[in-house]
């Protein structure tokens, strides 16, 4: 008896038409490329601020560039431990993200004890948007127009001047911080949940100073509100040009000549190609020349960035910190 190996047509068209019908249904129970529903983007802070403001610039942009809506979620509070902490704790899937500052993302760990989340382990680091360094202001009911006239006030009022910052463990407070300990002045402390509040609190009096972007400065500085004294980092902001940095006026401390960032964050666990879109969707939106103009009216420097540098530059940076925290006498809280 003779077995053919060679089917014959009717097997061979059924077999055909079975894979066809597999797939044309593949696509439909595959799952849907990202992004397919709207993006969350959580800023740690109050609305009205300068981190407020950019991600909103920003989300505007990835919206475009994702064909998805991006909605701002503000959650304020415990300087930005809050919200920070609920992108922290949810689905890795893209579509929650943080946009930090260098204390929601870094210091804070170096100031409390016990943080709901751990930067290295509960979050992928995306992009550093830009870098922030900010105006130091006072009222104008301190009588001082230059840094080490400033420096001379605090030491001449111990106890008596207070400062304000957008929650511990920010810029602002840790180098009020070091220069209450620099000049044991004694210094009063003064937290906010975001920058907006504590602009009000400065204009009215209720304290004496603070660090602000210049965002929010400027049109109190050319209204007389407040008086500029020096901006924080290596070189003067193009959108002050006439406000000499600390450096300049001869605060060389390291607490005077570094500066924050901006940053977007994903929860840990998130798909290499989704952080990767992310990205290149930020990136692709930081170079548009708009949003470049708007970052630059900010006093922020536009940073060239990956997920790759990002977590270089912040494993490099996380020594730095520390070390500024342990110098300014900052404490745990």
């Amino acid at each position: 008896m003779k077995f053919s190996i060679i089917p014959n047509r009717r097997a061979l068209l059924c077999a055909t038409a079975a894979v066809t019908t597999l797939c044309a249904l593949a696509p439909a129970h595959a799952q849907a490329p990202y992004p397919n529903k709207p993006v969350r983007l959580v800023v740690p802070f109050a609305a009205g601020g300068a981190t407020d403001v950019l991600a909103r610039v920003i989300g505007q942009k990835l919206s475009a560039g994702l064909g998805q809506p991006v909605i701002i979620d503000n959650r304020p509070g415990a300087a930005g431990i809050i919200g920070t902490d609920a992108v922290a704790k949810a689905a890795p899937d893209g579509y929650t993200i943080v946009l930090g500052l260098s204390n929601s993302l870094m210091t804070n760990e170096f100031l409390y004890e016990k943080l709901p989340y751990d930067t290295a382990r509960d979050l992928t680091l995306v992009y550093q948007i830009a870098m922030a360094p900010l105006v130091l202001v006072v009222h104008p009911s301190v009588p001082v127009k230059t840094a080490p006239e400033l420096l001379k006030y605090v030491v001449a009022n111990k106890g008596k001047v207070a400062y304000g910052s957008y929650g511990i463990g920010a810029y602002p407070h840790l180098a009020g911080a070091h220069m209450s300990l620099a000049t044991q002045s004694d210094m009063n402390h003064v937290a906010y949940k975001g920058e907006a509040p504590m602009m009000q609190d400065l204009i009215g009096g209720q304290i004496q100073m603070a660090y602000a972007s210049a965002l929010v400065a400027k049109p109190h500085i050319d209204s007389g509100k407040i008086r500029a004294i020096g901006v924080s980092g290596e070189r003067r902001m193009s959108t002050l040009p006439d406000v000499p940095t600390l450096a300049e006026q001869g605060l060389k401390d390291e607490a005077y000549r570094v500066t924050g960032w901006l940053a977007i964050a994903v929860p840990a666990k998130t798909p290499k190609p989704i952080v990767d879109r992310l990205a290149q969707e930020v990136r692709k939106a930081t170079q548009q020349p708009d949003v470049q103009q708007r970052v630059a009216a900010m006093g922020f420097e536009i940073k060239d960035s990956s997920p790759e540098l990002f977590a270089a530059a912040w494993k490099a940076e996380r020594p730095v910190w520390e070390r500024l925290i342990k110098q300014s006498g900052a404490k745990l809280e």
